[in-house]
């Protein structure tokens, strides 16, 4: 079994690490019998004791919090002002032109395919569409019946409580384009064919 100050800083390293509440029975099971005596719950109960004393007495911004039937380390609640002007601040990061012109195509074309929005787009969206998915502005609706079944895009509720909207309805109207307004080397072949003399 380790000594006392080891106990200390492996479970304070456990609980570092973890994502979860763990039990004192769970962190038993990251020490070896075959290293000696096994860890005992208790032990590892009285590191966890010894932990949260001093990170109250050191004035630390994060406590050593008993839940869920386990332990877990979280932030002091004196800071969640703070933490909470730190995440919107985050989260309010504009989007790249690339990302607003890749959810705009979605928006107004929902359901549709990645390759529907590069052939309207013109450009590879997969970074754009990655990180509209990560901010939960686009999800997955479905399947296009087509072969090889590509994924359907369309926007999420949090993409109207993003944009003030309360549905899709409000979204502003396209102005209708006819192909005057198109620039001549956008336009496909077919089309510069017909404007050539």
């Amino acid at each position: 079994m380790p000594g006392p100050d080891d106990l200390k800083s492996v479970v304070e390293a456990l609980l570092f690490a973890s994502d979860r509440p763990l039990p004192p029975d769970e962190i038993c099971l990251a020490f070896s019998a075959d290293e000696g005596e096994a860890v005992t719950p208790d032990a590892v109960r009285e590191a966890i004791g010894i932990l949260k004393s001093e990170y109250e007495s050191e004035g630390r911004g994060f406590r050593l919090c008993e839940i869920a039937g386990g332990f877990q380390l979280m932030t002091d609640p004196r800071f969640a002002p703070t933490l909470r002007c730190f995440y919107q601040a985050r989260e309010k990061k504009k989007l790249s032109q690339a990302s607003l012109e890749t959810l705009s195509v979605i928006a107004y074309r929902q359901p549709v395919a990645k390759a529907d929005v590069e052939f309207v787009r013109g450009v590879n969206v997969d970074g754009a569409l990655k990180t509209l998915l990560e901010k939960e502005l686009v999800k997955v609706v479905g399947r296009k019946d087509v072969p090889g079944r590509p994924m359907l895009y369309g926007t999420t509720p949090f993409f109207l409580e993003h944009f003030g909207l309360s549905s899709l309805e409000e979204l502003p109207p396209l102005p209708a384009f006819t192909e005057k307004d198109i620039e001549a080397s956008l336009l496909p072949p077919e089309l510069k064919e017909k404007e050539s003399p």
